[in-house]
C-alpha cells in the first residue's frame, strides 16, 4: 500500500514564548485522493497546521509525515526539496510573483521541481501545455496567460494560485483560507473548481476555512479546539 499524503501523530507544537502549546494532534491521516476541511475559531491554530503539514515548521513532539517522510528526518534542503516535489500549495495571499506572466507562475514547480516537471510532460506532453490544461480548468482563458497577475481581478488571481498547486499532481494540494477574499457566489464556485480539479489529479486536499458553509463538500471534517488563543506568533 502507498503511503498516505499526509500523516500526523502525536503532534505538539507551541510558538516561542508560549506558555502553552497552540496545537495537540494525537492523529490525523489524509489518505490519497482524500478531501479534508480543517475549522475551528480564530487562534486555534489552522494556518500553524498547514505550515507543519507543509515543513515550514516543526513540531516540538510527534511525527508529521508528507508521502511517508517525517519532515523532522530532513535537513532544509531536504525540506525544500520533499516539498515542492510533493506539496501544491494555495496561500491566503496568493503569493503571485507580480513580474511573471500568469503562465510563468504556474510552472514555477516544474522548474524548481523534476519529478514534477516530468509529471506534467508525462500528462501533458509538455510542463506548459499541462499548465495550460490547469489554467483552462480553472475557467482563465488563453488571453489572460501572458498578463502579469495585477492585471487580474482577485478570483482570476487565485485560479492562477490554484492551477500553480496543481501542475505535475503533488500528491497533496495545502490550501490556507483561500477564499476569504471572495464574495459568496465565487467563493462557492472557486470551491467546485479546486475539488474537481484535485479529483483529476488525484491529489488530496487539506484546506482550511473559517467558513463552516464550506465544509459539506469535503469527505471529512477536523475540528481544532482553541488550546491556547492568548499564545503569540500567529496560531490562526
Amino acid at each position: 500500500m502507498s503511503a498516505p499524503a499526509l500523516q500526523v501523530q502525536g503532534l505538539r507544537f507551541a510558538w516561542p514564548g508560549s506558555r502553552a502549546d497552540c496545537l495537540d494532534i494525537d492523529a490525523l491521516e489524509v489518505a490519497a485522493g482524500d478531501t479534508v476541511f480543517v475549522h475551528g475559531p480564530s487562534g486555534c491554530g489552522k494556518s500553524t497546521l498547514l505550515a507543519l503539514a507543509a515543513g515550514v515548521l516543526l513540531p516540538q513532539h510527534g511525527r508529521v509525515a508528507l508521502q511517508g517522510r517525517d519532515w523532522r528526518a530532513m535537513g532544509r534542503s531536504a525540506r525544500d526539496r520533499w516539498r515542492v516535489d510533493h506539496a501544491g500549495i494555495v496561500f491566503q495571499q496568493f503569493n503571485l510573483l507580480p513580474y511573471l506572466s500568469v503562465l510563468d507562475n504556474v510552472l514555477l514547480p516544474c522548474r524548481f521541481s523534476a519529478p514534477r516537471r516530468r509529471a506534467a510532460a508525462a500528462q501533458g506532453g509538455s510542463a506548459r501545455a499541462q499548465a495550460g490544461h490547469w489554467l483552462s480548468a480553472m475557467g482563465l482563458e488563453e488571453a489572460l496567460w501572458l498578463r502579469q497577475p495585477g492585471q487580474l481581478s482577485v478570483g482570476q488571481q487565485q485560479r492562477v494560485a490554484a492551477a500553480r498547486a496543481l501542475v505535475g499532481t503533488p500528491a497533496l494540494v495545502i490550501a490556507d483560507e483561500p477564499t476569504s477574499a471572495l464574495d459568496e457566489d465565487r467563493r462557492d464556485a472557486f470551491v467546485e473548481l479546486l475539488l474537481a480539479a484535485c479529483a483529476g489529479a488525484g491529489s488530496a486536499l487539506l484546506f482550511v476555512s473559517h467558513d463552516r458553509r464550506l465544509a459539506p463538500r469535503f469527505r471529512r471534517q477536523v475540528a481544532l479546539p482553541a488550546l491556547n488563543r492568548a499564545a503569540g506568533g500567529g496560531a490562526a
